[in-house]
């Protein structure tokens, strides 16, 4: 009898043992990291050597360190229409696991014009984080009869203006400056990503180009604006939402509407300014968008966002952001990211018409 009770009585031991340790054995598979032993890959929708790439490696190159699970990272760069090829390969042929992400520029727009002609609907990807920012117009110092300070540009004769593809919100915002300003002009774009814009300005063969802050700094200034080739004339602003402090830190640049003030004596109002202020506000809240296809593991998602708002303590990532485009990007985060892109991409129809009816009204030589 009492061999038959230590039976029992070591049996239930052995079982309340179990019950015990698989639980936990369970738990700790589960919090395995997503992304260990993975390999992710960054895909920049611009060419090597432009903004959107300088500052999207940088960025890349930090956030690796902080998703758990420690990552490889590959940087792909898929640039051409206006950075429209990349975004949609992301959505349509890239990997739906979380190991092909998004570093996004200008998409916001290019879905926005016209989203009939996304093959996935861009407002269903995963939005990691987004970055506010500016663009930055400069022009050739030697456009007749001499643009040496911003309001000369007022009598410019005979201006190119250079451009990536005739739906950029940055082109857009560029051509419309220019006519609210009521300067003549000639528009040259395909350049498909900014160096090969950049060095067709060096040649002459366009005069005026925009670029944002990273690319300005890093290669315009030391480039074109040390040597005397170009000066800025404009930065992009509106009123609401203002520039992400630190951008502009050290520039001397009139933001448009001081610029307008300046030479017109009001400020801008009329078609063209509501039209530059729809572009202007989706472009400076969404200009740098982080995303996973539609459908990404809600896992691959968390990790992420978690990895971004890390990444704002990174001292290494300020550190080398301030020496290659002297200041520190800001990236968002939020649970409801995705929600929230999706609600700024929305514009009226009739302002979708009127601005893709400009767009297609292109100044001829």
């Amino acid at each position: 009898m009492k061999e038959i009770r230590a039976r029992v009585t070591f049996a239930a031991i052995c079982a309340t043992i179990c019950a015990v340790v698989s639980p936990g054995v369970t738990v700790a598979a589960a919090q395995q990291p997503y992304y260990k032993g993975k390999r992710i890959s960054v895909l920049i929708n611009f060419a090597a050597g432009g903004p959107a790439d300088i500052e999207s490696r940088i960025f890349a190159r930090h956030l690796v360190k902080h998703i758990d699970g420690a990552p490889n990272l590959v940087i792909q760069n898929m640039d051409g229409a206006g950075g429209l090829i990349g975004a949609q390969y992301l959505g349509e042929v890239a990997a739906k696991d979380g190991t092909a992400i998004g570093a996004l520029t200008g998409a916001a727009w290019i879905y926005a014009s016209d989203p009939a002609r996304w093959r996935v609907d861009f407002r269903k990807y995963e939005f990691i984080a987004r970055s506010p920012s500016t663009t930055i117009h400069f022009v050739r110092t030697d456009v007749p009869p001499g643009i040496k300070t911003p309001e000369d540009i007022i009598k410019a004769q005979g201006l190119i203006g250079g451009g990536l593809s005739a739906d950029t919100s940055k082109d857009l915002r560029m051509r419309l400056g220019l006519d609210m300003l009521g300067v003549p002009y000639q528009y040259v774009t395909g350049y498909r990503s900014s160096p090969p814009a950049r060095l067709a300005l060096q040649r002459g063969e366009i005069h005026m180009f925009a670029e944002s802050p990273p690319s300005y700094r890093s290669v315009v200034v030391p480039q074109l604006i040390a040597s005397g080739i170009a000066i800025p004339v404009w930065y992009d602003e509106v009123a609401d939402p203002p520039v992400p402090s630190g951008q502009l830190e050290g520039l001397s640049i009139p933001s448009f509407p001081q610029l307008y003030k300046k030479l017109k004596g009001t400020m801008p109002s009329g078609e063209y300014w509501e039209a530059y202020r729809t572009l202007y506000e989706m472009n400076n809240s969404l200009l740098r968008l982080v995303a996973l296809p539609p459908g990404a593991p809600r896992e691959a998602v968390e990790a992420l966002r978690r990895a971004v708002t890390r990444l704002a303590h990174d001292k290494e990532f300020a550190a080398e952001s301030k020496k290659v485009i002297e200041y520190v990007p800001e990236y968002e985060t939020a649970p409801d990211l995705t929600e929230q892109v999706g609600k700024v991409m929305v514009v009226t129809p009739k302002m979708r018409d009127y601005i893709n009816a400009y767009m297609r009204n292109v100044p001829k030589k």
